[in-house]
């Protein structure tokens, strides 16, 4: 009964989106026109290629958005290394996602821009590219892909997926690949090393991944401990672009001094902010700071964010208290260290600021409690997750 409901709906998710094929087209003319999509390589959204598909075997990783793409990135560098005979296509939705990818991925992975979730779309995808397994990182499952792929080739679990009917044999769990954050240095031709010099001999905190409303909490802060640290830096990181510009325009209009990354601007003694308006740096830009406030957490509504970034960095870790599926990774850490990650309010974050900042010791207490916790996490995740698609996937779907 439960299989022939979901049967149903999803011929009739089919249907609906066979008709609203035309409008999904012109909304992606819409999107590209507003510069949210490609300009060259849009039409890749509608499945038609932009590079050749070499001969052999193909294995198909697709993630949304960034932070599922930056996870799947290790695991695809381990799957070349393990099977250099198989070819590895990456594909992502956002248009941001894709500019900050690219330059993360080796340089033999075909990169192109996911399939809109429409039939045609679809089937021209995997008509011309054949993958011989596909990998999903990602939260979103999208029916006519998944469907379109099983009667491609994939086994009948694919099927039984989308129809939430999984049998728990087929479900393993390998690990959270949000702790298979790369452990890396500053780049040397991006200016970070030269902000690191200029930073040397200042008090700094960051305050990162800001949701709108976050950033008078965090103004608030900065005002708070510009008063007993008058050479005090305040990074400030927002999650969304936009935003950014606002903040500027805020700090601006208060007479707070603020320094721009997209511009390039130095940092002078009097500089007080320094807003991040880039994408893509955040995971560098953690090694400049040895605190580091996670937002997204400090309003009702919102969710959190991921904070392995700034724990292997060997931040002094803080959040708020609205983590949505993220308050599981707090806890795992604080399980393992009560020191790796501090919850506080948003009323309470100048008095948890001024207590780092005064006490040498606790801060590194607290940093390396973080660096520990995330080390012990992430310790095998890769490797499992390795095991788990060549035992399943490729072994089964992509011969030697």
């Amino acid at each position: 009964m439960a299989r022939k409901k979901g049967e149903l709906i999803y011929k009739i998710y089919r249907a609906f989106s066979y008709g609203l094929s035309p409008m999904i087209n012109l909304h992606l003319r819409w999107r590209k026109f507003r510069g949210l999509e490609h300009p060259k390589r849009w039409t890749e959204r509608f499945g038609r290629p932009s590079l050749p598909r070499p001969a052999g075997p193909l294995v198909w990783f697709h993630a949304v958005s960034l932070g599922e793409g930056m996870a799947a990135i290790p695991v695809i560098k381990c799957c070349l290394t393990r099977r250099p005979d198989v070819t590895v296509l990456m594909t992502s939705t956002t248009l941001s996602a894709f500019e900050v990818i690219k330059k993360e991925l080796p340089a033999n992975v075909i990169y192109q821009f996911a399939p809109v979730d429409a039939p045609a779309a679809v089937e021209a995808f995997l008509g011309y590219w054949k993958p011989n397994a596909i990998i999903l990182i990602e939260s979103e499952l999208w029916p006519n892909l998944i469907i379109g792929a099983a009667k491609e080739g994939s086994n009948k679990q694919a099927i039984q997926f989308q129809l939430l009917q999984a049998p728990p044999l087929v479900i393993n769990f390998s690990g959270d690949l949000k702790y298979a954050v790369e452990d890396t240095t500053l780049a040397g031709d991006n200016g970070l090393e030269e902000l690191q010099e200029q930073l040397k001999h200042r008090k700094v905190w960051m305050a990162s991944s800001l949701h709108r409303g976050e950033d008078k909490i965090m103004l608030r802060v900065h005002k708070a401990l510009k008063e007993i640290y008058p050479d005090m830096l305040t990074i400030i990181v927002p999650r969304h672009l936009e935003v950014g510009q606002e903040i500027v325009l805020e700090l601006q209009r208060k007479g707070i001094s603020v320094a721009l990354r997209s511009r390039s601007d130095k940092l002078s003694l009097g500089t007080e902010t320094y807003v991040v308006d880039t994408l893509g740096e955040l995971r560098e830009l953690y090694r400049l700071t040895p605190i580091a406030v996670i937002g997204g957490s400090f309003l009702p509504g919102l969710a959190g964010h991921n904070i392995s970034e700034a724990a292997v960095a060997g931040c002094a870790v803080l959040t708020g208290h609205y983590l949505g599926h993220f308050n599981h990774m707090v806890q795992e850490m604080q399980r393992l260290n009560p020191s790796s990650v501090l919850q506080v309010s948003g009323d309470m974050l100048v008095e948890a600021l001024i207590e780092l900042f005064s006490d040498a010791e606790l801060l590194e207490t607290r940093r390396a409690a973080a660096k520990q916790a995330y080390h012990a996490l992430s310790n095998g995740v890769v490797e499992n997750m390795w095991r788990l698609v060549q035992f399943h996937i490729l072994d089964k779907s992509v011969p030697m």
